[in-house]
């Protein structure tokens, strides 16, 4: 898988590897503990989707909130990145992000069958078009700073090498800024509109 230029699953850390593995493991998760995690907790029940279709969603506050939440994310990643850490957060943000994904997808089908698919779809649209291809840059970024400093990967200068890694980085936030503004102002949309025929 290529995106920009860069190979995914193919270098030292295999990303979308991890990524799958992680959305498996998420699906067994909520699969074996589906008595506590369904029956329990409510979560994603009729009862909640039924307060979330009458709810009014202030558009402003929602983009603000997810703004500091994947701006959080993106600086610790790249902080820990810069140690020792950084390979070990890589791949467990990796599984985190795929398990995240199938956990949802198996909470809805589960609950919904074949119509939590679109359900889950719909909480989705459109900002993971944007995240999806933001999540394996941040990590493959923060692989390659890792690399960088602790194994001098490649030959270029120390100048070079940070130049690059900013470019790539600020890509990766602007990104995420405009993922954050359809989160914000369309998804609410899309999503309380498949609520109300659903």
């Amino acid at each position: 898988m290529r995106i920009m230029g860069r190979s995914f699953g193919a270098g030292r850390v295999p990303v979308l590897q991890l990524f799958i593995a992680g959305f498996l493991a998420g699906i067994l998760i909520v699969k074996v503990g589906e008595g506590i995690l369904l029956t329990k907790t409510g979560l994603f029940d009729e009862e909640v989707l039924y307060h979330m279709k009458y709810m009014t969603v202030d558009c402003n506050e929602l983009f603000y909130y997810v703004l500091r939440k994947r701006l959080m994310a993106i600086l610790i990643l790249a902080v820990l990145s810069t140690t020792y850490l950084g390979l070990a957060v890589c791949v467990g943000a990796a599984l985190w992000y795929g398990a995240a994904a199938g956990g949802l997808l198996a909470v809805m089908v589960i609950r919904y069958g074949l119509k939590g698919i679109l359900l889950a779809a719909a909480s989705l649209f459109p900002h993971y078009l944007i995240y999806f291809p933001v999540i394996f840059m941040l990590l493959a970024w923060g692989e390659d700073v890792y690399g960088c400093i602790y194994h001098r990967y490649g030959t270029e200068t120390e100048k070079n090498i940070l130049l690059k890694k900013a470019g790539r980085l600020a890509a990766v936030v602007g990104m995420t800024v405009a993922g954050c503004a359809l989160e914000g102002y369309v998804n609410p949309a899309v999503f309380l509109s498949l609520l109300k025929i659903f």
